[in-house]
């Protein structure tokens, strides 16, 4: 099935465009104060208040503390005409977004979390204006997912079933520039534990059991396999106990690793590689070890029909994209809307808050002071606000126009099964002298 086009964008641009910019000033100052008042994951009481109260101010069906997760919610719009379709058996269709609202520990909002919370709000307000305007059949959910910085709060709500019965579910993300094929990598985490035994490190060094000696020799091991990673993967990590004194053998350490790739068959080698050194290390230094496994991003499968038609209505509203070849090339973080584009059709571009006009300013970096500083600002507010009139009316063409979602689900059918991310042989082909910026998550 071929959908190349759109009979609705035009036609509800201006009441999208009116519905967001109507609630301008109210999704400011949501925005400053989830910005004001950063919370870590699971923690998000504040952002987690503030949203729900709005969203059910504004007609939306508020379920708070959904799926036994205390700062997850879901919020729905179904309009009577749905409601009658469906009592008389027909099927409805339902757009989904998530919003995001958890903050990093020191730096407060420095991934723009604010930003994302309102984007996903206002987008579902412009899908909502919509349908309750003429009474078309449809719905719309906002999926509020906490913890992204940490373990994925969308883990949990996916297995729970918050995204069942959506046809796409889309969401965009706060950066130094403007990307829609944005490669967000997979993600995994691990913890590891070395236990030894202690002694004095000068009168009896020969009767300890050194932690510390193992965690090094796993570090120095993770550095060296560098060399034999793809080069668009990564693997990084730190120490965060190396011992209580340096004149006691250490029986204790521990450290964090994260190991991310472009698809799933790279992801697992270098987990398994991972793995494997991090048993070696117990083993050659005569240590004991334990590991937990924290989480695990999936890449991105930016679906093809879903991006199209946000690139167009966003270039329509003024965005100025590089050619895809570069914003493919882009470096980039990692998130939990890959497990979410894995379980239905889904996009998670991102966009500039550092200008309207398309500059990419690399001096505004996710995960730094300057980038908090630039999520409270005028022109991040206005870009997120572009960004969220671009997937309403994405949203409204899922819902609304015959064909259009099951072309997006035929895509993803095709390629999320063959884990819908190119192989590193295609992805070095694409890669560019020029950056974007990145696109910056986990």
């Amino acid at each position: 099935m071929t959908v190349t086009s759109s009979a609705h964008g035009s036609k509800y641009a201006n009441e999208i465009n009116q519905a967001i910019e109507s609630e301008s000033e109210s999704l400011r100052q949501l925005s400053l104060q989830i910005h004001s008042n950063p919370e870590l994951g699971y923690k998000e009481v504040f952002a987690h208040k503030v949203l729900t109260d709005y969203l059910e101010s504004k007609g939306f069906n508020v379920t708070r503390h959904a799926y036994e997760i205390d700062t997850a919610f879901i919020a729905e719009y179904e309009s009577p005409a749905a409601t009658a379709a469906a009592a008389a058996g027909e099927k409805v269709k339902a757009v989904g977004y998530c919003s995001e609202y958890d903050a990093l520990p020191g730096i407060g909002h420095a991934c723009g979390h604010n930003l994302i919370a309102i984007s996903g709000v206002a987008a579902a307000l412009g899908v909502k204006a919509v349908l309750e305007k003429h009474n078309l059949a449809g719905r719309v959910r906002l999926v509020g997912t906490p913890a992204e910085e940490t373990t994925g709060g969308k883990i949990p709500l996916i297995k729970s079933g918050a995204f069942d019965g959506l046809e796409a579910c889309m969401m965009a993300h706060p950066a130094p520039a403007d990307v829609v094929y944005c490669t967000v990598l997979s993600v995994g985490g691990v913890a590891v534990e070395y236990f030894g035994k202690a002694s004095h490190a000068s009168a009896s060094p020969w009767e300890g059991v050194n932690a510390l000696d193992a965690l090094v020799t796993a570090y120095n091991g993770i550095g060296l396999l560098r060399q034999q990673t793809a080069p668009t993967s990564r693997v990084h990590g730190i120490i965060t106990n190396g011992g209580q004194a340096p004149n006691i053998i250490p029986d204790y350490a521990a450290g964090k690793f994260l190991y991310r790739a472009t698809n799933i068959d790279d992801h697992r080698k270098i987990r398994d590689s991972v793995m494997k050194i991090l048993n070696a290390a117990a083993d050659s230094t005569g240590c004991t070890v334990k590991i937990t496994e924290e989480m695990e991003y999936k890449p991105v499968p930016n679906n093809e029909l879903l991006a199209a038609r946000y690139a167009a209505y966003t270039e329509d509203l003024g965005v100025k994209y590089v050619p895809r070849a570069i914003q493919e090339a882009a470096p980039s973080g990692s998130t939990d809307m890959g497990n979410v584009a894995h379980y239905l059709p889904g996009i998670h571009p991102v966009f500039n808050i550092a200008s309207l006009e398309g500059a990419i300013d690399t001096e505004v970096s996710n995960h730094s002071i300057r980038f908090t500083e630039q999520a409270k600002t005028e022109v991040a507010h206005a870009a997120t606000l572009r960004s969220a009139k671009g997937l309403a009316m994405t949203g409204v063409d899922v819902v609304l126009e015959p064909g259009f979602s099951e072309a997006a689900w035929d895509d993803f059918e095709k390629r999320v099964p063959k884990e819908g991310v190119d192989s590193v042989e295609e992805k070095l082909k694409t890669l560019a002298s020029v950056s974007t910026g990145g696109c910056g998550c986990h």
